[in-house]
């Protein structure tokens, strides 16, 4: 592109000459001072005549920010309507969570004193109305409904870490009542009163007999600890467990002990050998369960049909 320059003074035409880069160059140059211009007139000409009433420019600006204000609300009342919905969905969640919470605390056995707890401590009350779109609902309200919502959340969280803590403590309990055998094999002399082997006059057995070979192993009945692990007279080579809440249980005649005084025991470990030792006509495990030093029929706890009704006496006894 060729551009001629000429003057009355001048002897000679200038000629100036421009690339395509040069040209694209150009226009883009003009581009943009043609943009920062129009933002410079729109800034100084017509928001000072909108704010100044002037007469032709004024109404036509507040038309056009009309619409912009519109198409914005329009947009946030969408926004809100779509958050209304949301907010109406997890309280309807809750509202099933309150429920469950209730039947779940109900089946541990947590008191209702215990829910009080956990209730706001504000009152409150009126009819549940759910957010739906359309509702008509302020950016405030939504705010405070979310925080309500939250406040919610963190009681629903308290009274689940409540449950789980009490079903742990159940858990606890039931691996702490002695139940599981600790020797496989029938039972020989069963609990009550017989004929005793050496004297042949009736007396009281107090735990249950069962015969097994010298060296078969004896398992815990429960979890515990050894209070005992010592040479008895009568009970030979003996091991004593506490099981907590005032439950003893108590292995007999053993040929070997593999435990001693101060051990934590769990369910099922391996604490004796079945042996003759003490007073014994053969080689047995003499099994025994005390509550409150008072012997107890084993066979009730190993059942586990009335191990928890025994357990709940225990009170009543204590008083007599």
């Amino acid at each position: 592109m060729q551009i001629l320059i000429t003057h009355g003074t001048l002897a000679r035409t200038r000629v100036l000459q421009f690339n395509r880069w040069q040209l694209g160059a150009a226009l883009a140059v003009l581009v943009v001072v043609l943009t920062l211009l129009s933002g410079t007139v729109y800034h100084f000409v017509f928001v000072k005549a909108a704010r100044e009433g002037w007469p032709v420019v004024s109404p036509l600006m507040r038309l056009v920010v009309r619409d912009e204000f519109a198409q914005r609300d329009r947009f946030l009342r969408e926004n809100l309507d779509a958050m209304a919905q949301k907010v109406g969905e997890v309280q309807a969640k809750m509202i099933k969570l309150e429920a469950m919470g209730e039947r779940v605390s109900g089946i541990v056995g947590i008191k209702p004193d215990e829910l009080k707890q956990l209730a706001p401590k504000a009152a409150a009350g009126g009819p549940f109305v759910p957010f739906a779109p359309g509702s008509g609902l302020s950016m405030e309200q939504l705010t405070g409904a979310l925080g309500s919502l939250d406040v919610e959340a963190d009681q629903r969280t308290d009274l689940f870490t409540l449950v789980e803590s009490r079903l742990l403590e159940k858990r606890l309990a039931e691996l702490m009542i002695p139940n599981s055998r600790p020797v496989e094999g029938p039972i020989g002399s069963g609990f009550g009163f017989r004929s005793d082997p050496f004297s042949g006059r009736a007396a009281l057995h107090t735990g249950l007999d069962f015969p097994a070979e010298s060296g078969t192993r004896i398992f815990a009945s429960a979890g515990g600890m050894v209070v005992l692990s010592e040479f008895h007279p009568d009970y030979g080579n003996m091991v004593t467990l506490d099981h907590g809440n005032g439950l003893v249980t108590r292995y007999a005649h053993s040929s070997r002990v593999l435990v001693k005084t101060g051990d934590l025991i769990k369910r099922g470990q391996a604490i004796a050998e079945v042996g003759t030792s003490g007073r014994s006509t053969g080689a047995h495990l003499h099994f025994e369960v005390l509550l409150d030093g008072v012997p107890q029929d084993p066979a009730k706890f190993l059942a586990g049909g009335e191990a928890a009704s025994l357990l709940a006496a225990k009170p009543a006894r204590a008083r007599r």
